[in-house]
């Protein structure tokens, strides 16, 4: 294993679109969403651990997040769970490990990652990150990995990638065209009729220097903040300068904008377990087109529903004639949703927040 491999792993989120389960104190990166035995970080790290060593792997999360960081990946020590003040999306987080790594190794490669996405074939995803490592190695620039579409998702970005090959020896390397950020259904049927479309899967890889001149280039507000000052772990420093950052995305402050970005098509079968359609479309299915995860349920004459309930409950749900709905429990609330209604989750977790 490579020792100059390094890995940031965003663990901020709230999850929010899979409300209840996911909920603001125990957000989905925490949950064992998928009923594999294994939290959703848990999960990330261990696969992330097949290319970096443990030690060179950092998670960035809330202060109210810490604590469980470290209870369910105790491997970690303290000083590699970065706490960030606030929540001020993708672009200071990744700033911010960035500086913390560049302390231990200046010339590191490093993969950015979400915390709370799905992979279902481990190895395959080993070896196309290991590939993303090697290319960064050997050129100055940042390769994202791109999943072939299976269908026109509106919740996912696209790539438009070059038909070329990037370069020798590197077969699923190609320059990118173009960034799309959640097209509509019909934008999204025929990027993929073209072929030359992929989803964004949020993963990056690129060596520090490229990593901080990216910054300096398209970000120098947060480069300045970040990354042109020396590193301190003094949480009152960094109290300070999360209150006066601005809140952006590594996708929209640089990808978009580099003209050095490459991607990497990857087929690794992939989820982001955004909402509770991907979730749907990510988990196995009865042959009646249900997805039931969790807890024990009997399901009649329905079809086409994801039902989630807690694996600890000691209640049994029944279902009859339902079809195309959400059925999801927590600890406090049970929710039954249309499925393409699910926008109202929203609504739902804010109405519930004002009557607490």
């Amino acid at each position: 294993m490579n020792s100059n491999n390094y890995c940031i792993i965003m663990a901020g989120g709230l999850g929010s679109r899979i409300w209840p389960v996911s909920q603001r104190d125990y957000p989905k990166q925490f949950l064992d969403i998928l009923g594999t035995g294994e939290t959703l970080l848990q999960s990330t790290v261990r696969r992330y651990a097949m290319v970096c060593p443990i030690k060179n792997i950092f998670v960035v999360t809330g202060e109210s997040m810490a604590a469980r960081v470290h209870e369910q990946v105790p491997a970690l020590d303290p000083k590699q769970i970065l706490i960030e003040p606030y929540r001020r999306n993708t672009a200071p987080c990744v700033a911010y490990a960035a500086a913390a790594i560049r302390t231990i190794n200046p010339n590191a490669t490093v993969v950015v990652t979400p915390s709370d996405h799905a992979v279902f074939n481990d190895e395959r995803f080993a070896a196309s990150l290991r590939q993303a490592f090697e290319v960064c190695e050997r050129q100055d620039w940042i390769v994202t990995m791109g999943v072939p579409p299976t269908m026109p998702n509106t919740k996912y970005g696209y790539i438009q990638y070059s038909e070329e090959l990037a370069m020798p020896g590197a077969p699923d390397v190609h320059s990118v065209v173009a960034f799309t950020e959640k097209p509509s259904v019909e934008m999204a049927a025929k990027f993929i009729a073209t072929g030359e479309f992929l989803w964004n899967a949020g993963i990056f890889v690129w060596r520090m220097p490229v990593l901080e001149r990216a910054f300096r280039q398209y970000l120098p507000d947060v480069a300045a903040t970040f990354l042109d000052v020396e590193y301190t772990d003094d949480f009152n420093y960094w109290e300070r300068v999360y209150s006066m950052c601005q809140s952006i995305s590594v996708d929209y402050g640089i990808m978009e904008k580099a003209d050095n970005a490459h991607v990497l098509k990857a087929s690794f079968g992939w989820s982001d377990v955004e909402t509770w359609d991907s979730l749907y479309d990510t988990a196995e299915h009865d042959a009646n087109g249900n997805v039931v995860l969790g807890g024990d349920a009997m399901l009649y004459n329905s079809s086409n529903c994801v039902v989630s309930i807690p694996q600890d409950t000691d209640k049994t749900v029944v279902l009859e004639g339902l079809d195309g709905y959400i059925v999801a429990a927590s600890k406090d609330v049970f929710m039954v949703c249309r499925r393409q209604s699910e926008n109202m989750v929203f609504r739902f977790a804010a109405d519930m927040d004002i009557r607490r």
